[in-house]
């Protein structure tokens, strides 16, 4: 039996469809008529996976509507084909080409299916996004209040930076409300927050950025968070361990994390202080403890316990 792979490119309004190796190509309109014709075009046909890149939200109805009809979905980084383009000498870049190339791609890899997290996660992950956004907002509006001295400019920037910390506190309350009235995510927000340094801000930014917690191996949540150290030797040569890569606003909720508790987690701050007499730098101490922080947490979510001090290391 050969297996048939589909590349599909998506943008705002159409699908760009190529079936490797026959090289038939198709297009269909990114809404729930092209869905129906796409499904209905794969009718019959046995086919090894679908493979596409995130693009933002456009995405996500495709996404849902191919995993409903059991179609394998296998989601790539679009910096991942990029480079894999790049290896094949490819510079041309056009919606059919990326097409072709995905399919080409998921012919030559074993990539990981997709698997969407449940409808609660979703609607976690749709908050905090929401929250990211307002942060920044406010971030914004304050800088641009200190550079205000006249009353008129100042007082729609102080009426704006209200309106933003009421919205905020409007969107923790729906947050803490969705995740107490869902079981899985409850308990796990109870064992994330038994630990000194994760605040529920923070736990709610775990809970949505790495839905995965509790089923990771060890070095797994490290690396997803891009806190995993990347060695660099070349013959005699030795550079420098770097991080790199990984899921950004994870990361920035447990650096706030790390700093809590490289000062109240007894544990960690024994860590802490370590690496600072040791002579490491203090970002790169806060990065270990920041990796330290998300291996705990995936371990005591694995074997659902809360947190308990190890009080055999004490901090100094």
């Amino acid at each position: 039996m050969t297996y048939l792979t589909l590349g599909v490119d998506i943008s705002k309004d159409r699908l760009d469809a190529h079936l490797a190796p026959t090289g038939e190509v198709r297009q269909f309109p990114n809404n729930k008529t092209g869905y129906r014709d796409l499904l209905a075009w794969l009718a019959g046909r046995s086919r090894d996976r679908v493979v596409y890149e995130p693009t933002g939200h456009w995405h996500r109805d495709f996404e849902q509507a191919l995993l409903d009809a059991g179609l394998p979905l296998a989601r790539v980084n679009p910096l991942q084909a990029r480079r894999f383009a790049q290896a094949l000498g490819r510079r041309a870049k056009t919606d059919v080409l990326d097409a072709a190339l995905l399919a080409q791609m998921g012919t030559a890899f074993d990539l990981r299916p997709t698997v969407l997290p449940p409808p609660r996660q979703r609607e976690l992950r749709e908050l905090q996004l929401a929250r990211w956004a307002l942060v920044r907002d406010r971030t914004v509006a304050k800088s641009r209040e200190l550079h205000l001295r006249q009353p008129t400019p100042r007082r729609p920037c102080r009426n704006r930076l209200r309106q933003i910390e009421r919205a905020l506190d409007a969107l923790d309350t729906e947050t803490a409300e969705l995740i107490r009235t869902d079981a899985a995510l409850a308990r796990a927000d109870r064992i994330l927050t038994s630990i000194p340094g994760i605040s529920r801000i923070t736990s709610a930014t775990v809970l949505a950025e790495l839905p995965e917690i509790g089923t990771l191996e060890s070095r797994e949540g490290a690396s997803l968070a891009g806190l995993a150290p990347m060695t660099r030797e070349s013959g005699a040569w030795k550079g420098k361990s770097f991080t790199q890569g990984g899921r950004a606003r994870l990361r920035r909720g447990l650096y706030m994390a790390a700093l809590a508790a490289s000062r109240h987690n007894p544990d960690l701050r024994a860590k802490y202080l370590q690496l600072r007499n040791a002579g490491k730098p203090g970002k790169v101490a806060l990065t270990a403890i920041m990796r330290k922080l998300i291996i705990l947490a995936n371990t005591l979510v694995k074997q659902d316990r809360t947190w308990t001090a190890d009080y055999r290391v004490a901090p100094r």
